[in-house]
């Protein structure tokens, strides 16, 4: 029986982990030895990303990792998409990352649309049509002239990967969420970027997840455990790991990836760049394996992560589970916002936006912790619902069932509400997919599995789920109406597109 120990580095952009993982050659152990937070500040006018802060608790967690284990096989980090670096031709990075939460890409969708057209914009990448996306980042470059001092860009785990191998490549599942990378060519699109005036020279090589970038780079790690440890890229866009360790039972079976995001999809054999996906917004992303996944980004748990934070500022200091508690004892089906509107992107005052956006909408202001609260879960249910409908409608298959996992599995209002609202049965978990879906990929890569099939046998074999069946007679069919039509008036009042 094999005996394997890898570390997964799990960035996300509230916080960050650095988790050791031993395979016995059944199941896997997973042990987090270092937590940090996260998140962008603002620098020289911008929000930006602290990446040599985040880089000394990678390392020190991987020094923690070291010591508890004694011997490391392997290490590989995932952290969110879109965001990334800039290099100068000595291989410095010129400053910190800029975050895709940064006002500095309003109107730019509208503008690359006016250009070259949306149509094209989604055609030659097969990626939803968000304005924080990176190909819109770069436009904001150029018109900064942020690139002329730049030789490669690399995305965020991507800075990481070379810190550790000094291997500078893409990650192809990171290369993916850009919007500048063309899903069914599996190239950059670069005839798009020139015809925006982005240079393709910054574009580095992309290669797939499972990629061995040789051993740990001597002096990267303070370790002896890392001595004979390779850079093993699992699927660095943290999404891609998470689907990877999902314990599908069903093909057609829907996801729910719940953290700072949602990402709510489904998993395909291949890229599904059709005219249908284009009107549902719909994006393409790579997965492990060769798999594709077809999914929407929802705003996710980020406004009420933006509430907690505006509570402490006045404070009222509570956790989660007790800012989830005033929520289960508040009324059912209250006041719901698009938590997708662009209200919600930026840092800010989030009950305000809410209170102010039920206003403008003719509902009722929610009032306190657990009113805010309720609406923000139940809206983003309802959004989950408009992910997974299209997802069905445009593969031709119906979801018969929901996966959350992730660290929103742990809420189980918002699954019970996911269950309600779909009409459909939620399995929740596991909730470490993240790092147990990067652990997987680089075991894969060792020889000690055989693929992503057997992969998923080890997740169904060793980690626990809890089942939800959706409650009839709630009149969520009725109210789901409502939200579409009242989001539709909304988007037209404002002269926006749905």
């Amino acid at each position: 029986m094999s005996h394997r120990t890898v570390t997964a580095v799990d960035l996300g952009a509230e916080s960050g982990r650095v988790v050791l993982c031993r395979f016995d050659g059944k199941r896997i152990d997973l042990q987090e030895v270092h937590r940090f937070p996260n998140g962008a500040t603002e620098v020289d006018g911008h929000l930006r990303w602290d990446v040599d802060r985040l880089w000394a608790e990678i390392a020190d967690g991987l020094g923690h990792a070291g010591q508890a284990a004694g011997r490391i096989d392997s290490v590989g980090v995932a952290t969110w998409g879109i965001d990334y670096g800039l290099l100068d031709g000595d291989g410095r990075v010129i400053d910190r990352p800029v975050s895709h939460r940064d006002p500095r890409t309003n109107g730019l969708l509208a503008e690359a649309a006016a250009r070259v057209g949306r149509e094209r914009l989604y055609d030659e990448t097969g990626t939803q049509l968000l304005e924080c996306n990176t190909i819109y980042q770069l436009l904001a470059d150029v018109a900064e002239d942020r690139l002329a001092r730049a030789a490669r860009l690399l995305m965020v785990p991507d800075l990481f990967h070379r810190r550790l191998s000094g291997s500078a490549v893409a990650e192809f599942t990171a290369a993916t969420t850009t919007g500048a990378y063309d899903v069914s060519g599996r190239r950059w699109a670069t005839g798009l970027l020139d015809d925006l005036g982005i240079p393709t020279h910054l574009l580095p090589e992309v290669v797939e997840p499972g990629t061995d970038l040789g051993p740990v780079r001597t002096g990267a790690v303070d370790h002896s455990a890392y001595q004979h440890a390779r850079v093993i890229l699992p699927g660095s866009h943290d999404t891609a790991s998470a689907v990877a360790a999902v314990p599908f039972t069903h093909p057609d079976a829907a996801y729910v990836s719940s953290g700072t995001w949602s990402l709510v999809g489904g998993e395909t054999t291949a890229p599904v760049v059709t005219p249908a996906a284009r009107a549902a917004n719909l994006t393409n992303e790579g997965g492990v394996s060769g798999t594709n996944r077809l999914l929407r980004n929802v705003t996710g748990l980020w406004v009420l992560q933006e509430c907690r934070r505006q509570w402490q500022q006045e404070g009222v200091l509570l956790t989660y589970t007790e800012i989830v508690a005033r929520a289960e004892e508040e009324p059912a089906r209250g006041s719901h916002v698009d938590i997708d509107h662009p209200d919600f992107l930026a840092p800010g005052d989030m009950p305000a936006r809410i209170r102010a956006y039920c206003r403008r909408t003719g509902q009722p202001e929610p009032e306190g912790v657990g009113g805010i609260a309720r609406c923000v879960l139940e809206s983003l249910a309802l959004r989950y619902r408009t992910a997974v409908t299209a997802v069905g409608d445009v593969t031709g298959r119906p979801v018969p069932q929901v996966h959350v996992v992730g660290g929103g599995a742990r809420n189980t209002l918002l699954n019970q509400l996911t269950a309600d609202v779909t009409g459909l049965p939620v399995v929740a978990g596991p909730v470490e997919t993240t790092a147990l879906g990067n652990a997987l990929v680089q075991l894969v890569a060792l020889g000690e599995l055989a693929g992503l099939a057997e992969a998923r046998e080890v997740v169904r074999a060793g980690e626990p789920v809890e089942h939800l069946e959706p409650r009839s007679g709630d009149g969520w069919d009725g109210i789901y109406q409502e939200f579409l039509a009242r989001i539709a008036q909304d988007d037209e009042m404002a002269g926006t597109s749905a």
